[in-house]
């Protein structure tokens, strides 16, 4: 049985590819050497790390909506200029 379950998991996030790419993010980090917060974690490799995280709110995400990701874009480009 794994730990966290991934229904529980959804009960966080609002979709499968969410708590993909938000693991997977969070795990690339604790690799690189990102110091995690959680105590008497089951996990030993960096994405289950990150599922526990995600599972204790240790860390969270941001889903930025499409609309709001093309300004961010413009916004940028306006000040590279």
């Amino acid at each position: 049985m794994l730990y966290p379950s991934i229904d529980k998991l959804l009960d966080i996030v609002d979709s499968k590819y969410s708590l993909v790419v938000a693991a997977s993010k969070r795990a690339r980090s604790l690799r690189d050497g990102a110091k995690s917060d959680l105590k008497g974690q089951k996990a030993h490799k960096h994405v289950g790390l990150a599922l526990e995280e995600l599972y204790g709110h240790y860390i969270g995400y941001e889903k930025i909506e499409p609309a709001e990701l093309e300004k961010k874009k413009e916004t940028e480009t306006e000040s590279e200029i």
